[in-house]
């Protein structure tokens, strides 16, 4: 996108960057100014931060001892910030040094157990043991599903996929874990009503593989070895540079 000039204050630009760069620091609140109107009101904002600018220049304020000082400080820690960046940034992390720490550390790597389940909703605890009577007499669960259930997994027979422990309400949750592939349990109450839950499959807790959990593993490894590179760098300084802790 073109980089134009949107407005020009005492001889000086405001780009679209200027724009864009002003929207991205409003973060989450940048949507109250959608639309031209929102446009509108960011610009004239910029268009007053250069004003003060040019006011302040023709002050003199940036010879001020108050001005100066503030920036020495604002200068002292962005030279701080900004060496640490350049510091961390030479940090490379090898294929092999991922692999290695997600090796030593695959224990953490866990993905829970998980189950499949379906269920079928329905108002009142009566109903669900009508329900339960009629596929205990040959009604296949899945038909029960779709003729009796209020919830729209009814489409699917009731199936509700793949999940793991904390995606349920409490009382589905502690139902579920604790059947056995194939088990259909009795009425089941919880605040949506009463259920049916048949589990399909228990997939047992194990260790993710490195290709799941790469992204985890770079960060852990990239902070591990930041901490390092960190106290590596503050040892050799305090050698360097004269400390004194009074």
């Amino acid at each position: 996108m073109e980089n134009k000039t949107i407005a020009i204050v005492n001889g000086n630009e405001i780009k679209e960057s200027d724009l864009q760069a002003l929207m991205k620091n409003l973060g989450q609140n940048a949507a109250y100014f959608q639309g031209a109107e929102g446009r509108k009101k960011l610009v004239d904002e910029l268009v007053m931060h250069e004003l003060m600018y040019s006011d302040a220049l023709e002050k003199g304020l940036e010879n001020d001892e108050e001005f100066i000082e503030v920036m020495e400080n604002m200068k002292k820690s962005m030279l701080q910030q900004y060496n640490l960046r350049k510091m961390f940034n030479q940090i490379i992390l090898s294929d092999e040094e991922l692999k290695g720490y997600y090796e030593k550390h695959k224990d953490t790597y866990v993905t829970q157990e998980m189950v499949k389940a379906s269920h079928i909703l329905v108002d009142s605890e009566e109903k669900a043991t009508e329900i339960l009577e009629d596929i205990t007499d040959g009604l296949s669960f899945e038909d029960a599903a779709k003729e009796f259930s209020s919830c729209p997994s009814k489409e699917a027979g009731g199936a509700l996929g793949q999940f793991g422990k904390g995606q349920m309400v409490p009382e589905f949750e502690d139902a579920v874990f604790a059947m056995q592939a194939g088990e259909i349990s009795g009425p089941v109450k919880t605040q949506f009503g009463y259920h049916l839950i048949k589990l399909t499959e228990r997939i047992p807790e194990r260790n993710s593989s490195f290709e799941e959990v790469v992204q985890e593993v770079k960060d852990s490894c990239f902070m591990e070895k930041q901490e390092k590179v960190y106290n590596d760098k503050k040892s050799e300084l305090s050698k360097k540079y004269k400390v004194e802790i009074l």
